[in-house]
């Protein structure tokens, strides 16, 4: 009987590690993709020259303000200094999640990457590549794609 007792208590005991590394593997499906980390944001939103992005008045020195292309891609305008601005990408460069401006910082909701609102690098991961940018100058007091 101890063998048949010990046999039982090896296969619960089997069955719930299985069973533990089975919610672990799902536990840890549901916070990434397939995407590989550099993936979803390799290569900046496709703008023509002239598209306007966003008047620079309505952004404050050393902040930051979302904003859409033409073609409706995620952007970030920052406005650098006086009369001067700077766009990056708004989609992570860790899994793809859009970044939203806070102050001067881009902030993903996602996982909680922290880039610079001025430069696209990262500050904080698990993001490990900055944003790419967006060509853009000012015309006529319009944020606009070079």
């Amino acid at each position: 009987m101890t063998a048949e007792l010990h046999s039982r208590r090896t296969v619960l005991t089997t069955g719930a590690a299985v069973a533990g590394a089975a919610v672990g593997a799902v536990a840890l499906t549901a916070c990434g993709s397939d995407a590989p980390s550099s993936g979803p944001a390799a290569a900046p939103p496709a703008a023509a020259p002239g598209e306007t992005l966003t008047a620079l008045s309505d952004i404050e020195v050393g902040q930051a303000k979302a904003a859409k292309t033409a073609d409706g891609k995620d952007v970030i305008v920052t406005r650098t200094a006086e009369g001067a601005a700077a766009a990056f990408s708004a989609i992570c460069t860790h899994q793809g999640c859009a970044v939203v401006p806070d102050g001067a910082e881009l902030k993903c909701p996602c996982h909680n990457s922290i880039f610079d609102a001025a430069t696209g690098a990262v500050k904080k991961g698990p993001a490990d590549k900055p944003l790419p940018s967006v060509a853009v100058k000012v015309t006529n007091g319009q944020v606009v794609t070079a």
